[in-house]
This record gives C-alpha cells, structure tokens and sequence, in this order.
C-alpha cells in the first residue's frame, strides 16, 4: 500500500466525517427551531387561555395555581414600574440637601470644587505654558 492510497483512505474518511458533522448540524438546528416554535405556540396558548379565563369563557378552578402565579408576577411587576418612576421623580426635582451636591465634585476631584469658582472671575486667556510650547512645536510654518 503505497503513501498516496493512505492519503485517499484517509482524505475519503474525513470528508465522510465532515459531512455526518454537518448533517448532524443540521438536524440539531431544526430541532432548536422547532423547539422554539414550540415555546412560542405554548406562549400563545397560555395568553388565550389567560384572556378566555379572565373573560369568565373558561372555568378557572383547574388553572388556579397557574393564574396565582401570573397575578403574583403582574403585581410584582406593578410594584417595580411604581418603584421606578418614583425613582425617576427624585432624580428629576433632587431634594434641597441634595441640591448643592450632584456628585460632580466626587466624580471628578482633580476638577476642583465648582462652588469655589467666583462667577465674576474672568476665564484665563491662554491655555497655559505647556500648550504655548505645543503649539510652537506643532506650528505649520517650520
């Protein structure tokens, strides 16, 4: 057996290997798909059978513990959007301890407290004596 014939054998192997892969990836993705589509149909029906109950179409004694179940979740839910938008009341109108403070000062230290600048005072007029010698380093005309 020469060389190149075990080279085939083996290339007609893997080639085989590949396509059994690729088979069986196949297969599992549909599976997946499938099991998706299964999910969703189930959402659906859970929704209708929800709005057919509440409708008073469907007797509700042998779903009970299951409507238990979503009335607790929906609460919860309510709960939280309350919770919520209190929380984005108090951060539209901060309370007046809170007024002076809005974390700026702890959030950028290196910045300097903004209430110790005087409104009146002028803003500098150069950039400072390390951008002057950059600006004359990067200057066009050399």
């Amino acid at each position: 057996m020469s060389v190149v014939d075990q080279l085939a054998r083996q290339a007609s192997r893997l080639a085989n290997d590949v396509q059994v892969s690729l088979r069986r990836a196949r297969v599992e993705g549909e599976r997946r798909l499938l099991q998706r589509q299964h999910r969703a149909a189930l959402e659906d029906l859970g929704l209708r059978a929800y709005d057919l109950v509440r409708a008073g179409e469907l007797p509700e004694a042998p779903l009970a513990p299951e409507l238990a179940a979503i009335e607790r979740k929906l609460i919860e839910l309510e709960a939280k959007d309350r919770e919520i938008a209190q929380m984005q009341e108090e951060e539209a109108s901060p309370s007046d301890s809170e007024a002076g403070d809005d974390g700026f000062g702890a959030a950028f230290p290196m910045m300097g407290d903004a209430s110790d600048d005087s409104p009146h005072e002028s803003p500098p007029t150069s950039p400072g004596a390390g951008w002057e010698a950059a600006d004359r380093f990067f200057r066009s005309d050399r």
